[in-house]
């Protein structure tokens, strides 16, 4: 199934060069600084339960896909929000996946399935409905041994560090499990605050009170609220924090006094924001944090533009993240100005910026990076973590922001097996693009090789201080 020289360019000469190039850094480790996998897995270590509930029911990737297409969502056996009935019958899924899988031709989810199938288990027929169970027979029987457990499969995806993503609600239970067992593998958790900085939140009062209760701040005053993010920060630190992550709905920042940001967040507790005061409040929340940044050091990301949980019946039923956040346009140039007018500058300070739309990307986001020290650009994320999406980047960003305003790849997901296929894929872009540059004259053969191994590796590792 898998082309060994797949996504590399046709004509023969930069194909060769392309080759060479992915050839010395393929098997590099993989530096995964912001995800969702699940910590428990690697605490706990348990077998994963079947192939289902491997590939399918967490992976938004494909239960989106198959839900467009009329399959129901308790069909593939997602929990409902109210407990009610869904599929448990994980061949009785896997089934009705395989004999849908069709649908995935062309897309990057059939690319990293794929890879997992061949690469990981050694399945070397198409997954189709004659074939649905011998392929889940096969997986099932590797599942039950010891060499596919969380902590094997850590160690043979050759994962230098993973982060995963907690609320500061979080007890860090499993992360504490991990650094009490004496594994050696590197699972560091990352600052997701939205619970508490987002007055949309679902019991966003509520949340801060808790904020309060976790750290003995009180947290119904503005400063004893920003003083609770401190020493919750510090906390996670504990747990090898090196960032903090934002899932904001637009770019937005702003630069309030003090005075401002305590009266917008009282109104915030009382529930009586505005939809514009609360976009501000998200948006002075996230100068606070930089700030913080400067003060502890993490890593601030910023993921704005996607409009979360888009289809109210879904929402209701599943609750959030099913599958239905859906890119928007996004403003960067002047929603970042307040942000960068007050930390834009700093040398010290390292700000990520994501993008749903490919649109800003030469108009905005590349002459941002390549003027500010303080901000680096992510890479394509989420809808353009793809081929194409991944080409468009360099395309787009390359002339203004360079290769080292960027920072390497990662793969933001929650479907552990697509790791290695998800950084395959973007090693292969990235030396299929720099074998163009070398072709056409205008990259070294030798620079080549070094940007290779940097956006492979080492820029991931440097932009977030792994």
């Amino acid at each position: 199934m898998l082309v060994p020289d797949r996504l590399f360019p046709v004509d023969p000469h930069t194909r060769g060069i392309a080759r060479e190039l992915y050839q010395s850094i393929a098997d590099k480790p993989i530096i995964s600084p912001h995800g969702h996998t699940d910590p428990r897995w690697y605490a706990e270590n348990q077998p994963f339960s079947d192939p289902a509930q491997l590939f399918i029911t967490p992976d938004h990737y494909v239960f989106r896909m198959l839900f467009s297409q009329g399959i129901s969502l308790e069909s593939l056996g997602v929990p409902r929000a109210d407990g009610g009935p869904t599929e448990t019958d994980g061949r009785k899924i896997w089934r009705l996946f395989a004999e849908n899988y069709h649908v995935f031709r062309g897309t990057p989810s059939r690319l990293w399935l794929d890879h997992a199938f061949e690469d990981l288990f050694g399945l070397t027929a198409r997954l189709s409905k004659e074939t649905a169970d011998s392929a889940y027979d096969h997986i099932a029987e590797c599942l039950a041994t010891p060499e596919f457990r969380p902590r094997a499969l850590f160690e043979r995806f050759n994962i230098e560090a993973i982060a995963t993503t907690e609320s500061p609600l979080d007890d860090l239970r499993w992360h504490r499990m991990i650094r009490d067992s004496g594994w050696k593998g590197r699972v560091v958790t990352a600052y997701r605050p939205d619970a508490v900085v987002d007055p949309d939140f679902a019991g966003f009062a509520d949340n801060v009170a808790q904020l309060g209760a976790l750290t003995g701040e009180t947290t119904s005053t503005w400063q004893g609220y920003l003083q609770a993010h401190r020493v919750r920060r510090a906390w996670f630190k504990e747990f090898g924090a090196t960032s903090s992550d934002h899932g904001h709905p637009t770019a937005r920042t702003e630069n309030l006094s003090q005075a401002e940001a305590a009266a917008l967040f009282a109104k915030a507790l009382k529930g009586s924001c505005s939809a514009d005061e609360a976009d501000a409040f998200r948006g002075h929340m996230l100068t606070e944090m930089a700030r913080m940044s400067l003060e502890d050091g993490l890593v601030l990301q910023i993921h704005p533009g996607s409009f979360r949980n888009h289809s109210g019946p879904v929402m209701a039923a599943f609750g959030r993240d099913k599958g239905f956040d859906i890119p928007t346009r996004t403003d960067y140039v002047r929603a970042l100005k307040p942000l960068l007018d007050a930390v834009g500058l700093e040398p010290d300070l390292t700000i990520i910026v994501f993008t749903l739309d490919e649109s800003s990307y030469a108009r905005e986001l590349a002459p941002l990076a390549g003027a500010y020290p303080a901000l680096k650009l992510g890479p394509a994320w989420w809808f353009h973590d793809s081929p194409e999406g991944m080409r468009r980047f360099r395309e787009m960003t390359t002339e203004t922001a360079g290769f080292y305003n960027t920072v390497g790849f990662n793969d933001d997901t929650r479907a552990f097996c697509s790791i290695p296929a998800r950084h395959d894929v973007a090693r292969r872009v990235d030396c299929s693009f720099l074998a163009t540059l070398v072709a056409t004259g205008r990259l070294d053969e030798e620079e080549a090789y070094e940007v290779a191994n940097d956006l492979a590796y080492r820029l991931a590792k440097q932009a977030y201080r792994l």
